[in-house]
């Protein structure tokens, strides 16, 4: 987290300033960035794996678990489980797309 600044308003104290915030939530979202990348990555070799072994892309009962497995974690934080559920529904929706991508891709063209 960035450093508090001490001075300024009256009863600010060791408040951070809106840079201090905005700079951790700069941060905080470059690695959620590296994060969601990486989640993407671990689709796209679902997708291979998928497509080698003839599955669906589409698997329902998987994506019902992750939602749940996801619902059960969010209860430690300010976003309850509805928001975060929401959230990953784009996540699995984006990821879908990667792997659809790849089942359906001329065996030349290569997604990363």
């Amino acid at each position: 987290m960035a450093e508090r600044s001490t001075g300024g308003g009256a009863g600010l104290g060791d408040m951070p300033t809106l840079d201090d915030l905005r700079n951790d939530i700069d941060r905080v979202d470059e690695v959620l960035v590296r994060l969601l990348n990486e989640r993407a990555r671990c689709a796209c070799e679902i997708g291979r794996l998928k497509k080698t072994l003839g599955l669906e892309v589409y698997q329902p009962e998987r994506e019902k678990h992750v939602l749940e497995h996801v619902r059960s974690i969010a209860v430690e934080g300010p976003l309850g489980p509805d928001a975060i559920a929401r959230l990953f529904e784009r996540i699995i929706d984006e990821a879908r797309s990667l792997e659809r991508r790849i089942v359906h891709a001329d065996p030349d063209e290569h997604v990363k």
